[in-house]
């Protein structure tokens, strides 16, 4: 029996949230699953991935072939590249310390480029703020200033008719 790690897709239309799971070939792609390691949402920013690691990494063990999606998903959170390292130290071409070792080199280099990647996107989300708040103020200024000039010309042909009127019944 085939076993593939892929994506099993729920929420509501135009809305995707999937759950990662480990299915036989044959089965539906939202049908039966053998088990759920865990949950993929894009829709967020990033994108929210949250599996149980030694799962995944011991199903990728007994031969499951990962879909493409879910064979990216697996390379950044580290389990394809654990797996690769697991490879080496049976094969006799490094210790288990020496793998472990390496793989929390990796670990460290990408939790850097996340934290580095969500700064970008809060400052980018700062920035537009700005931006937005600056273009509002600069409509919110010429509005004023219109209603101001519109008083100003109202109150300015009211004067002198104003004037008229009391000249004529001074007059009277």
């Amino acid at each position: 029996m085939p076993v593939k790690i892929r994506l099993s897709r729920q929420g509501k239309k135009g809305y995707p949230f999937y759950h990662i799971v480990v299915a036989d070939s044959r089965a539906p792609r939202d049908g039966r699953y053998i088990e759920r390691l865990g949950i993929y949402n894009p829709n967020t920013n990033p994108a929210t991935v949250e599996f149980d690691f030694d799962r995944a990494l011991d199903w990728l063990q007994k031969g499951a072939q990962p879909t493409d999606t879910t064979r990216s998903i697996l390379s950044k959170k580290g389990v394809m590249i654990k797996k690769h390292l697991l490879e080496g130290v049976a094969k006799g071409a490094f210790s288990i310390e020496v793998a472990e070792q390496k793989f929390q080199a990796w670990l460290l280099g990408k939790e850097s480029q996340i934290s580095a990647e969500k700064d970008k996107i809060s400052k980018a989300k700062d920035s537009d703020l700005k931006e937005r708040l600056s273009a509002e103020s600069k409509v919110r200024e010429a509005k004023a200033q219109a209603i101001a000039k519109k008083l100003a010309d109202a109150v300015a042909t009211e004067a002198p008719a104003a004037e008229e009127g009391n000249s004529d019944a001074v007059a009277e």
